[in-house]
């Protein structure tokens, strides 16, 4: 089951993260990962920022997996999507990804780190596609507020043609 996260799910949200985050490790640039990789005083302030979580329950009523929605305007941006460790390849990101993309009429993006081919992989297969190098620089610094570096080692996703 899918639903709305709610301020007592922000531990396990963070949880989620983190134990998910462990995939990148040895994988993005290591000045770009830490331990843990999210903590809640940053995952709160996301929130604050108007990330809104949306979850997925398993059937102990479990929460499993999260993915976040941004409203930036004329796009909506897809922040920390995670699934536990052991529940991986289960199809939870792809229902929790739909579940999202049918609730918004705007162009939604993606950023993810470059080398985490897995992911690509994922939002290709669920209909995203890269966008070049130049758009990805021009996307990331207009909606994103992260480091030259994470620009750098990112790459930005989209469901469709977007407006320059």
């Amino acid at each position: 089951m899918i639903r709305l996260c709610r301020s007592q799910d922000v531990e396990v949200i963070n949880q989620i993260i983190n134990d998910a985050a462990t995939a990148y490790k040895g994988i993005i640039p290591e000045d770009r990962y830490q331990e843990p990789y999210m903590d809640v005083v940053e995952l709160q302030h996301e929130i604050n920022e108007g990330v809104v979580f949306w979850g997925y329950v398993d059937a102990n009523d479990q929460l499993v997996g999260v993915m976040g929605i941004q409203d930036k305007g004329e796009v909506s941006l897809i922040r920390h999507a995670y699934v536990r460790t052991n529940q991986r390849n289960s199809g939870i990101g792809s229902k929790l990804l739909n579940h999202i993309i049918c609730r918004r009429e705007k162009p939604i993006l993606i950023g993810t780190w470059e080398s985490a081919v897995w992911a690509i992989k994922f939002y290709e297969k669920n209909g995203f596609n890269l966008a070049s190098v130049e758009e990805k620089e021009r996307l990331l610094r207009k909606h994103w507020n992260i480091p030259e570096r994470q620009i750098q080692t990112s790459v930005v996703l989209h469901g469709s043609k977007l407006e320059n």
